[in-house]
Order: structure tokens, then sequence, then C-alpha cells
């Protein structure tokens, strides 16, 4: 057995351990590395345990981290493995979340356990996660956020009875790297960055002063985690490449109830949770200026039926006055993909779902250039805008569908069906696919308001076939402007002011 602590792929510490027949016990050493600075470890790096063969998850037992001192720092229970069903990938998800059955794993539990985590930026997202995973011949173990600390060393125990092999305190230890020196941090999978994970980023970033500039420049691979941004002014997500620098993780309405939010306080393992961490990846409240850039947002969630609320982000801006700004990123999902209230623009980006997958409460949502993209058939707007706000605009953008969806199956929006909100929804200049039905827009319920004025409802100009001639006959719930009407939407200055 090997017991190697390293990020993803790429061992940053190397370990062998020998038997001698009979009279020697199970050892682990330290191989010295070939680069002395990788004899530390990013704070929030996985722990991977090497076995002769295929690991086999017990059912009892403990991993534990300790710091130098003998204080204990985290733990995973096995037995809290029983509350989880296990996917093909290795991804667990909380046991007994069913879409079709309307089940809340979580929502009916309330229970923390140690196969959940909380995210911490300010407070507290509670969410489940995947401490385990089996990879060919090695168990990877990812700790708690923030359970480790700058600068620390540590020790790592594990039960016999957790894959078969007990490692003691004297066959792993490690030391952690020392806090970041400046405000551009860096996150690669391989362990040579400041951090192993997007979440240690943005954790760390909150730390610093609320309206510092923070950059965190994440390296090319799958992130395989959900994320959380509380009161943190001034932060760049960007990605290596669009394509390479992916964040991706299956949550979902079954997983945890509702679209989310935090808690004051770290729950404690066997107390109630208290609120749901929410079903999106990426839960942003309260953040101005945060920009995302050159990445892949995704919520794998999926079953045959496309079923189930799965947003990738929700931006929740409680003064509906925040800004984000979305240039060449890809956001993935099947339904709500994309929830968003304040000031945001979204540029040179896609947008893929099916069911209400672009929705929420915005002062003022602009797409810009982006390809919207249909998965199966359904409904691309769902718009809940307060009085007097101009809600989602699509400038210049491309409405297209996956290979395989029909001709007809799309409509551009749908209401909500309540007069506390209007539907303000607005093309100007997009071009659209045989995809998007006929009619244009859902009929029942009747948006609010009913019969669109030059400011409010649905709305559209300048459409047009991807051959370039115009689009006609969309219903009347929807009003075509005139190129007066148009003018204030022309323009990225003219629609958001900056």
């Amino acid at each position: 057995m090997k017991f190697r602590y390293f990020a993803l792929a790429a061992a940053v510490l190397a370990a062998a351990c020998g038997k001698t027949p009979e009279t020697t016990p199970q050892e682990v050493t330290l191989t010295t590395p070939p680069d002395p600075s990788a004899k530390t470890v990013c704070v929030d790096a996985p722990l991977t345990l090497e076995l002769s063969s295929t690991p086999v998850l017990g059912t009892s037992g403990y991993i534990r981290v300790f710091r130098k001192d003998g204080t204990k720092v985290d733990e995973i229970n096995l037995s809290d493995i029983s509350k989880t069903v296990t996917l093909e990938d290795g991804t667990m998800i909380p046991a007994g979340a069913d879409a079709d059955a309307g089940k809340i794993a979580i929502g009916d539990d309330y229970v923390f356990h140690t196969f959940m985590d909380a995210l911490h930026s300010g407070q507290y997202r509670v969410v489940h996660y995947t401490p385990l995973r089996i990879k060919g011949k090695t168990l990877e173990i990812k700790l708690h956020n923030e359970a480790l600390s700058f600068g620390e060393s540590y020790y790592v125990t594990v039960d016999e009875s957790v894959v078969g092999k007990a490692v003691a305190a004297e066959d792993m230890p490690f030391t952690v790297k020392a806090r970041p020196s400046g405000t551009t941090l860096s996150v690669k999978a391989d362990g040579t960055g400041d951090f192993c994970t997007v979440q240690g980023a943005l954790s760390y970033a909150s730390t610093l002063s609320k309206d510092a500039d923070v950059v965190i420049e994440i390296g090319e691979g799958r992130f395989e985690e959900l994320l959380f941004l509380r009161n943190k002014n001034n932060v760049t997500l960007r990605g290596a490449s669009r394509s390479g620098t992916v964040i991706a993780y299956p949550n979902n309405d079954s997983y945890e109830t509702g679209s989310g939010s935090s808690v004051s306080s770290k729950p404690s393992v066997g107390h109630s949770i208290g609120k749901s961490g929410g079903r999106s990846v990426f839960l942003v409240e309260n953040c101005d200026n945060l920009v995302l850039e050159n990445l892949t947002l995704e919520n794998t969630y999926s079953i045959p039926s496309h079923k189930g609320q799965a947003e990738a982000i929700y931006f929740n801006d409680g003064s509906n006055s925040r800004k984000l700004t979305i240039e060449s990123c890809n956001l993935l999902s099947w339904q709500d993909t994309f929830l968003t209230k304040g000031k945001v623009w979204v540029h040179g980006s896609l947008i893929a779902g099916h069911v209400d997958y672009i929705w929420g409460y915005p002062d003022v949502c602009l797409f810009e250039d982006c390809e919207i993209r249909s998965r199966a058939g359904g409904y691309i707007v769902q718009a809940r805008v307060p009085s007097g706000c101009k809600g989602f605009v699509f400038l210049n953008c491309k409405l297209t569908a996956e290979s395989g969806v029909k001709d007809g199956a799309m409509e551009l929006a749908r209401s909500g069906g309540s007069t506390d909100y209007y539907d303000n929804v607005v093309f100007v200049n997009c071009t659209m696919s045989p995809v998007i039905a006929s009619a244009g827009w859902h009929t029942n319920p009747a948006p609010n308001p009913s019969a669109p004025t030059a400011t409010s409802g649905w709305r559209e100009y300048g459409s047009k076939t991807p051959a370039g001639t115009a689009v006609t006959g969309h219903n009347s719930y929807g009003k075509v402007l005139t190129a007066a009407e148009a003018e204030p939407y022309l323009t990225r200055q003219s629609i958001l002011g900056w």
C-alpha cells in the first residue's frame, strides 16, 4: 500500500510502504520529491490512499486528520456513507433523492453529517459533497472546506475498516503551504498553484478586504465541486480556456431544496442543518462586480426526462443593484440554468438548457452576442422582474438547438403567472433557428402585462432566420417594436448604463 498527499492527478508527495515477513508492522514512508518546493501541499489538496487493488469502501470506521500537536481538525465517518448513493462516475449524492417522487433528501433529514460540507464565505452554505472517490487503485479523500490552516503541519489516521488497511499517526505527516502573499490567486489541479480547488480560493478571498480586487486564475482541468461566495466585491474568476477549465457538479432540487441561502454559523455533526444551501452549482450572495471569464460552469444533474430545477449559478443580490459580468463562458444545465438578480452583462457566451433556463428577478440582464441553445423542447425565459425594471434583454444573439431537437419545440418565454412581477423580455436583432415555435410566446398563463407596450412585457425587434429573412407571425402576447421603440435596446451603454 502507498499513501500520498496530492492534488488530483499529480503527486505532490510520494510515499511507499513495505512490510518484512512476520516482524515489521505496516509502514508508510515519504520519499524526497524531485522539487524541494513540493514538500508542502495546498491548503485544500485531497489526500490519496494508494492500494495494491481497487479499493472497496467499508461502512464503518474513521478517517481523521490531526495537527502536529494532536488536535483533531477533520473527520470522515464511514457510517455516514449510508446516507448517500454513489453514481457511476463516483459522485456521492444524498440517499433518497428522487426528483420524480419529490423527495428532498437533505430537507427531510435536517441533520448535518460528515458526507456533507459547509462552504465558508462570511457565512456557510450547507451542501452535499463527495468526500471519498475511487480512482483506479487509489482512494481520493477530500477534506472539508477550511479543515486545514496555512503553514501548519498535520498527520492522518485511517481505520482498517475503511478500506481494509490501517494508516497510523506516524505514517503520513505533511505540511500546508504558506498563506498567499498577493491578491492574484492561482488554482491548479496538480497542486502547483496557491489552491487546488476553486472554493479554497473563494473562501480565502472572503478573508481579504471586502472591496479589494482579487483575481482567481483557474488552470486547465475539471473541478468537481460546489461553490459559494458572499459579501465579497471585485472578484474575477478567470479560466485558462473556455472549454478546458470546467467547474461541474450534479445538484438539484431533489438533493437540496430551493434556490438556496446561507446560514450564519457552521452546523455541528448531528445537529439541525437549518436552511438548504440550494440546488445551484455556484451560489453568490450580495457580491458586487463579480466577473466570470473563459470557463465552463455546468450543473451535471441529468435524468432521462431532464426534470428538476438545477441551476449552474444563482446570483442573489438583495439590493438588485450589484453587477455581474460573464465573458466568454459556457453555462450548462437542463432546467433553470441561469438564475439572477442585479445588473448583469453576459457577453460572447453559451447558455444551454430546456425549461426556463434563463430566469429571475433582475433590474436588467443583457445577453449580448451570445448563443442561447435549447437542449430539448420547452421555454427559454421566465422573467419575474420588479416594476420599472428592464428585465431580460437579448441583443444580437443566436437562438439555436442541439441535434435532435424538433423544429417548433421551443417558445421564447413563459410567464410565472403572477401580477407581483413583470414579464419584461426583449429580443433585439436576434437570429432564431427553426426550433422556435411559430407562435413565439407561450400563452398559458398570460404574461403581465398581457398587452405589451414599448417598455414592458414580451417584445422583439429585427428577429430573423439563419438565412437572414424576417421572422413574422408570433402571437399578440408579444409586441414587435418600431425602430424608434427599439432604440434604447441597441447598445450595452443604453441598456446597462456601463
